[in-house]
């Protein structure tokens, strides 16, 4: 079979499989997402690795919002890299059920040592094997401190580095965040050294760029963090008190001249006062192009560039 042949006969396949499911009132993200998952094998059957790499690209990059700062994403090729995985949130419901039915995780990205986004990650890392990725002296803590498993520490970098995840699929680059970062071993201990706070950009091979604040106020330097690449998805903390909020928030994102927004670390405690809506008014004062896309605990979108 030829590949014009292949690369035809795969999108029917892929068009009439999404038609589907997209129709039945039992359709899921999963469901939908199974009619490209036949064109890839389909096509790495018949057309050989160029096509294949080329139908590769047409499949999703996936992100599942836990609550709070958490979230899970889903490369094209299925792998999965958590973000600060705090599941059993007070925002997240059915946290404890998710918890229990994460059965993957490749890796574990932490923007700092605080509680909230160390979350569980250590007992999800001893369940699945997960393998670390954050900055040098915040892997030294969490692993002395908290006991994180595992001693490979190809992962483990610093400010500026780029870091290449998960088979080269994905790029880290870990930024700065005006925050703190000890770690409280328990409550009768004195917090331990994490090391310097920071900001995530993960760039997604031939998708999406994201950018994970992190818990961080604004400050001008986020300017620079579009340099290398432009910032698809912009997760920035918003609720106050502990991190900026909806006004300076929003003047970080037109700093950063990020796409697309998603608000996180807000409604979690009484005192995060800040709400998706008070962000979009601010972005709207300042003209802002920029979405905002608010997530619910639990719910899963595709990403685009």
């Amino acid at each position: 079979m030829t590949v014009e042949a292949a690369v035809s006969a795969a999108f029917v396949s892929c068009r009439r499989h999404a038609c589907h499911h997209s129709n039945s009132s039992l359709a899921t993200p999963k469901s939908r997402d199974c009619g490209t998952k036949a064109v890839i094998r389909h096509f790495s059957f018949l057309a050989g690795q160029p096509v294949f790499d080329f139908v590769f690209s047409m499949a999703t990059t996936q992100l599942t919002y836990f609550g709070h700062s958490g979230f899970k994403l889903q490369t094209p090729s299925g792998k999965v890299l958590l973000i600060d995985p705090w599941l059993k949130n007070p925002l997240f419901k059915k946290g404890e059920d998710e918890l229990r039915k994460l059965d993957r995780v490749d890796v574990i990205c932490i923007t700092h040592g605080h509680f909230d986004h160390v979350g569980d990650a250590v007992e999800i890392a001893d369940k699945t094997k997960a393998n670390l990725l954050c900055t040098f002296d915040l892997a030294i803590a969490l692993r002395n401190a908290l006991g994180f498993p595992g001693e490979d520490s190809s992962l483990v970098g610093h400010l500026g580095g780029e870091i290449h995840v998960l088979d080269g699929e994905v790029t880290a680059r870990f930024v700065p965040a005006w925050h703190g970062a000890a770690i409280m071993p328990n409550e009768k201990s004195p917090p331990i050294y994490g090391g310097t706070p920071s900001g995530v950009v993960l760039s997604i091979r031939n998708g999406p760029t994201i950018y994970h604040t992190g818990d961080t106020d604004l400050f001008s330097d986020m300017a620079l963090v579009p340099l290398e690449r432009p910032i698809d998805w912009m997760l920035v903390c918003m609720g106050g008190h502990f991190t900026m909020g909806p006004a300076r928030a929003a003047r970080a994102v037109e700093l950063v001249k990020a796409k697309s927004v998603i608000p996180i670390h807000f409604a979690t405690f009484p005192v995060l006062t800040g709400t998706p809506e008070m962000l979009a008014d601010e972005l709207e004062k300042l003209g802002s192009k920029a979405q905002v896309r608010t997530m619910r605990p639990g719910e899963t979108i595709s990403l685009s560039n």
